[in-house]
């Protein structure tokens, strides 16, 4: 399992509790050279990739009136851009009948007032499973989208200014779940896993809603 990110002591931490089977390396794959690096590093094991998750994304709340250049290079940089470029570099690494995840979201099918940049590079990542999972039939790999709703992670958190609005942050999401609560993150690993797997192997191109109902209901 090879493993990705900016932040040293985060990638550390995953590749301490999965164990001797994950390879961390550094980089932002809104960085060509730093997917070049990656992907070297996996070639080098000479077995390709069975599994690619394009998980890596940021958020950031900005009404219309304020969003700036800024504001939108950067998430389309990572959570558009960055997808493309990751999966279009693996693709010589890809094994025939590979699985490829996309990380998605609910606000996709969404008009959360001030998330709007956000909400238009997941439906972004959405159009890419439809036509890639269409491009890359021919050789079996079969590409979708995980679809999490809110769930309970540091990055949730952290899209409010302080711990005190941000645990009503949360309360005020969870109210809005059939389920009555926040996701939790085993549990859209574990959907990932799914679509991984053999189980999954006559679905591509769909999207796997796992948001307690959110936008089902």
């Amino acid at each position: 399992m090879f493993i990705t990110g900016r932040r040293r002591t985060e990638l550390d931490a995953a590749v301490g509790a999965i164990g001797s089977a994950a390879t961390a390396v550094i980089g932002d794959i809104s960085n060509l050279a730093d997917l070049d690096r990656l992907y070297e590093t996996i070639r080098s094991r000479g077995q390709g990739l069975d599994v690619l998750f394009a998980n890596a994304s940021v958020a950031e709340f900005v009404p219309l009136e304020q969003i700036s250049e800024e504001h939108f290079d950067t998430l389309f940089g990572i959570n558009v851009r960055g997808t493309l470029f990751t999966v279009q570099k693996a693709l010589p690494l890809l094994n025939d009948g590979a699985s490829v995840i996309l990380n998605g979201s609910t606000n996709a099918d969404a008009g959360d007032g001030a998330f709007g940049v956000y909400a238009a590079t997941k439906a972004a990542t959405r159009s890419f499973a439809r036509t890639w999972a269409n491009e890359l039939k021919g050789r079996g790999i079969r590409v979708n989208t995980i679809t999490p709703g809110p769930t309970d992670t540091p990055g949730l958190s952290g899209l409010a200014p302080d711990q005190e609005q941000a645990a009503g942050f949360r309360r005020q999401l969870a109210a809005h779940v059939p389920l009555g609560r926040l996701g939790r993150p085993e549990e859209i690993a574990a959907a990932v896993a799914f679509l991984a797997s053999g189980q999954s192997s006559f679905i591509t191109g769909s999207s796997l809603y796992v948001d307690g109902g959110l936008n089902q209901i």
